[in-house]
């Protein structure tokens, strides 16, 4: 068999990833719907806004000023430093962060590990947040977080995991839809290459960043049906031994053979 032929525990996970990206799309600009998702779009905006911030600072920039928000968008405005590398971080860094969630979407122990920087990537906007709605609505999302530690040694936290990863890996689409759709006042990365670049239209950007990440979240899949080859129960064991959630041993919870 190929190292990137999935096998058939893997093959759900394929299935799953575009139904993530039709349900992320549906919600992301559907009023009303925008809500429910208010905290993992701030994680995932914030994430893609702090990919700017280091490149700006890396490349001898200042920092003006930072706008995260779930309906206006993000912003970074940067005094100096390279604008191309700047720029480029952003959707770069957003598509990588994403490739390594979906990564996790294979791997039970993987996703325990990608689990803390979610928990404390849903905190971390909330310093700044003053709406109740949303910081109820990442209040429910920490627990489910939690509370997917202790179902099943996590195994519910690889598509907890595979969501947040499709969200970020694609950010560019949902970047061009707020554009497109609800005119938001911070505008998408494609436009700002088109400004900075007048000679190519912002479709054309909008067009090359999307064929971008669509092959790096391909090679993100076959990265990880190669390497993680394996069936739920040696996920379980892994996990069970590596990065234990509870006491609860495996003979306890699974089907097992006695002689009457």
């Amino acid at each position: 068999m190929s190292p990137v032929a999935p096998t058939h525990d893997q093959v759900p996970v394929l299935y799953v990833i575009v139904v993530y990206a039709v349900v992320i799309f549906a919600f992301w600009n559907m009023p009303g719907a925008r809500l429910v998702i208010t905290p993992l779009k701030l994680f995932t905006i914030g994430w893609h806004e702090l990919c700017h911030i280091s490149l700006a600072i890396l490349t001898g920039g200042s920092v003006m000023r930072v706008c995260i928000d779930p309906d206006l968008g993000g912003a970074t405005i940067v005094s100096g430093g390279h604008p191309p590398t700047i720029l480029a971080a952003g959707y770069v860094g957003s598509t990588i962060f994403g490739g390594l969630f979906i990564m996790a979407g294979f791997d039970t122990l993987v996703s325990k590990i990608m689990s803390f920087v979610l928990g404390v990537g849903l905190l971390a906007p909330l310093s700044l947040v003053r709406d109740k709605l949303t910081i109820l609505l990442t209040v429910i999302y920490e627990g489910l977080l939690i509370g997917f530690w202790f179902i099943d040694h996590a195994q519910a936290l690889r598509w907890y995991c595979l969501f947040i990863g499709v969200m970020n890996a694609l950010y560019v689409i949902w970047d061009i839809a707020d554009d497109k759709y609800f005119r938001k006042a911070n505008d998408s990365d494609a436009t700002q290459w088109s400004l900075l670049y007048p000679r190519i239209q912002a479709h054309v950007w909008a067009t090359l960043w999307i064929l971008f990440e669509i092959a790096v979240l391909t090679g993100f899949v076959l990265l990880g049906i190669a390497a993680f080859k394996r069936t739920p129960e040696e996920m379980y064991e892994e996990a069970c031994t590596s990065c234990p959630a509870s006491p609860i041993r495996r003979s306890a919870i699974l089907p097992y053979d006695h002689e009457a």
